[in-house]
């Protein structure tokens, strides 16, 4: 799948330059709030790399609208591989920048990326983690192992009907 990027460069801009991906909030485009970020970013002489996750906006992916925290995480990883191809953009300085509700693939993707050197969010919580154990940590490990063996038996019906 194609991560569909809006990039920024600074106007006075010397040398290797910092740079930053910047994702918005879930469901959001790159048009939004992360092209916003992006912007100021570069007048403060960073290369910035708004995009448009998997299944958003003009990301790639055939079904529309879905929340895949795994293919999120690969989406930064992937705008990370190409800001580093960019002649202007230390490989050395590179950073993400996540808004709400992707924070949590952001900071997933820069634990298993060491390219990513910084990371820092703007969210009122950590969306990945509401998902697994419920907000505010509601769910106990025992409803959780509920939710999962549902969704599992669902998934056998659903492959036997040949439905997805």
């Amino acid at each position: 799948m194609e991560v569909a990027p809006n990039l920024y460069v600074p106007k006075k801009g010397k040398g290797k330059l910092p740079a930053l991906v910047v994702s918005g909030p879930f469901g959001a485009v790159k048009e939004q709030s992360s092209g916003l970020y992006a912007n100021e970013f570069a007048r403060r002489d960073y290369v910035a790399l708004a995009f448009d996750p998997s299944f958003t906006g003009d990301g790639g992916g055939t079904v529309r609208d879905v929340a895949s925290p795994d293919i999120f995480t690969e989406d930064f990883s992937a705008a990370v591989d190409f800001l580093g191809l960019q002649k202007i953009v230390d490989r050395e300085r590179i950073g993400a920048q996540a808004i709400c509700g992707l924070s949590g693939m952001a900071l997933t993707a820069a634990a298993a990326d060491s390219r990513i050197k910084a990371v820092a969010t703007a969210s009122m919580y950590d969306m990945s983690r509401s998902m697994s154990r419920g907000h505010e940590d509601y769910y106990t490990r025992e409803q959780r192992q509920k939710v999962v063996d549902h969704l599992s038996r669902q998934r056998w019906t659903d492959a036997e009907n040949g439905t997805y």
